[in-house]
């Protein structure tokens, strides 16, 4: 990594958090740090369980305990179970607390006015340009890509969102039931993987790969989120998507596609894919690519699912000895 580049990066961060007043114990001239009211203002009109507070904002369990005790013993806040699941905590502002929402609110519009007008008129526009852009590209620095289930809530929230782009722009709009069938066992391993994308606990990208036989396998469900498009997060997606095919063997990558999905097409394309004739009757189909992905694992090495069945063995063998030794 260029040493230039993670010098500028560090007086970049250093001078941000200086301007925002991040280092000051009362931060927008209230009686608590920037943390403190960071989590207030997340916690939105709603309310929000602990454990997503914890995900969207990168902390740790311990801390985001201790600055929602705060909180409470403040009054701004109310702790509870949760409406769907008992098990997690939710936090929610009191009539206090709103209250204090709404002042931060105004404070942080007047110290955003403030350094726009420290500048000449025709440099605040650049500076809110380039805001803008760091905004977007620490954004994609966030994306975590992992397998998960195809019935879990993110997988499900981000299929659904698919499924409603695909029918506002098909021509004859899209309906799920009429296209090929995926079914979760399908998605999982040694038949399949389902990856999702999210940036600071919002999902925000999906994709799955199928086994159709042996050695070949389906690309389904590819989906980036509209307000995310344009930082690469489909190609790395893709990626990902590629590597979890080649853990289960597969050495030839299939899909289709309609052509409304312009971008996509331009995606595969460019990505290696080539296009052939048609290789299925899926009736919103216009396009059919396919993509070698090199050579079979060679004997002696292990596909992802032979590793995580392999990890799972090796973690019971531990347990099942630990269990041994204690009663022994």
């Amino acid at each position: 990594m260029d040493a230039a580049a993670i010098a500028q990066v560090r007086r970049f961060s250093r001078l941000v958090t200086q301007r925002v007043g991040a280092l000051d114990d009362r931060f927008l001239g209230r009686n608590r740090p920037l943390g403190e009211s960071r989590l207030l203002y997340e916690i939105g009109p709603a309310g929000t369980d602990l454990r997503t507070l914890r995900e969207r904002l990168g902390l740790d369990s311990g801390y985001v305990s201790r600055l929602i005790e705060g909180l409470r013993r403040e009054g701004l806040v109310t702790l509870g179970r949760g409406a769907r699941d008992g098990r997690v905590r939710t936090a929610r502002w009191t009539a206090a607390g709103r209250r204090e929402v709404q002042l931060m609110d105004r404070r942080a519009d007047r110290v955003a006015e403030g350094l726009l007008q420290s500048l000449p008129e025709e440099r605040r526009g650049r500076l809110v340009e380039a805001m803008t852009e760091v905004h977007r590209l620490l954004r994609l620095a966030g994306l975590r890509i992992e397998r998960v289930s195809p019935a879990s809530p993110a997988a499900r929230g981000c299929v659904a969102n698919y499924f409603a782009e695909l029918d506002r722009r098909f021509e004859c709009g899209f309906d799920p039931a009429a296209s090929l069938p995926a079914d979760d066992r399908e998605l999982v391993p040694p038949q399949g993987a389902f990856l999702v994308g999210s940036i600071d606990g919002e999902p925000v990208a999906c994709g799955a790969v199928k086994l159709i036989s042996s050695g070949v396998a389906s690309l389904k469900r590819m989906w980036v989120a509209e307000s995310v498009r344009g930082l690469g997060i489909g190609r790395r997606m893709l990626e990902g998507l590629e590597q979890e095919a080649r853990g289960l063997g597969v050495i030839q990558l299939r899909l289709e596609t309609n052509r409304a999905l312009e971008e996509a097409i331009r995606l595969y394309r460019s990505a290696g894919y080539a296009e052939v004739a048609a290789f299925n009757a899926d009736p919103y189909a216009n396009h059919w690519f396919e993509k070698s992905l090199g050579h079979a694992p060679e004997p002696g090495t292990e596909s992802g699912a032979r590793r995580d069945r392999k990890a799972r063995r090796g973690s019971l063998r531990v347990r099942q000895h630990a269990r041994s030794n204690r009663s022994g």
